[in-house]
């Protein structure tokens, strides 16, 4: 190719990423290195106040409610990233099924994922509020629980762990879903042809070839799903507050109260710096798992 002509090629494309890349750096990369910045100060909502140095991630070692907001997350993380990779496998199992109402299942699994989080958080209040809530409600008609008794799904301890899991699996389950379904789609026919003239049952076919070769879209569907719940914030928010007390209150509400309720900007930049480093070497761990297995 002509110098000439490669070099306005160049220029080209460049001049057609500019608009992005400005935008890139001035909303994303700027403000991460912005955030480090402010962690090394005493910050409110008026502005730099003095040099604290690393003070606020001393702090933050130190300090229980940070710890335990942590907990909460992990919590969070261990209980809805494998119940939403099961569901997900088992949707898209569903919808790749050769059946007349394979492109509605296909749509209605996914619709939740386009719903605001302000939309799902009001249907699961709707659905666990006590004595008038469609929960409560259905199990008092059939039976389950007697009548006066009135499980508190929203401001239980326990049961707001649940209420959280189930909203938060229904609502982001639909791009998973989607994952699996191409994955699927990319496995040949020929292989569980030749399984069935072998006398392999559709359950040996599942965990013996299916499940195997969607191996590299477990590791991807995990490690978005670990990064996603851990920053787990609107729904929590809205539905329990982070209540009863703060017993599911995840870190990310906790940094948004220190940061913009008790006007502390520059801890909660460190506390945020903290869940980012925990993120990082959680993915590359994960990324060199992944990588000595494929190499294997």
């Amino acid at each position: 190719m002509n110098p000439k002509r490669r070099h306005r090629g160049l220029g080209t494309a460049l001049l057609f990423m500019a608009p992005f890349g400005l935008l890139y750096t001035v909303f994303t990369i700027w403000p991460v290195f912005q955030g480090v910045y402010v962690s090394f100060y005493k910050w409110g909502l008026m502005g730099k106040q003095s040099f604290v140095g690393l003070a606020n991630y001393t702090r933050a070692f130190h300090d229980k409610y940070f710890w335990g907001a942590l907990g909460n997350t992990t919590k969070f993380v261990v209980i809805t990233v494998p119940l939403l990779i099961v569901t997900a496998i088992v949707l898209a199992l569903l919808a790749n099924r050769a059946t007349k109402i394979r492109k509605f299942a296909r749509s209605a699994f996914y619709i939740p994922s386009v719903l605001s989080v302000s939309v799902i958080s009001y249907i699961a209040i709707y659905l666990g509020s006590p004595r008038m809530g469609f929960i409560n409600e259905l199990l008092h008609d059939i039976g389950l629980i007697p009548p006066g008794d009135e499980p508190q799904w929203i401001i239980g301890k326990n049961l707001a762990w649940v209420t959280l899991a189930l909203t938060t699996v229904w609502w982001t389950v639909g791009f998973s879903m989607l994952l699996y379904l191409a994955a699927l789609q990319e496995i040949p026919d020929e292989v569980y042809e030749a399984a069935e003239v072998d006398g392999a049952s559709k359950v040996r076919q599942l965990f013996s070839i299916t499940l195997p070769l969607l191996s590299r879209t477990h590791w991807l569907v995990f490690l978005l799903q670990v990064i996603a719940s851990f920053k787990v914030f609107g729904q929590v928010r809205l539905i329990t507050n982070g209540g009863p007390g703060v017993s599911t209150r995840p870190l990310v509400q906790y940094v948004y109260d220190t940061g913009f309720g008790k006007d502390n900007l520059g801890y909660a930049s460190a506390m945020s710096y903290a869940l980012f480093i925990i993120l990082l070497v959680f993915s590359l761990l994960q990324l060199r798992v992944q990588n000595r297995g494929d190499a294997s």
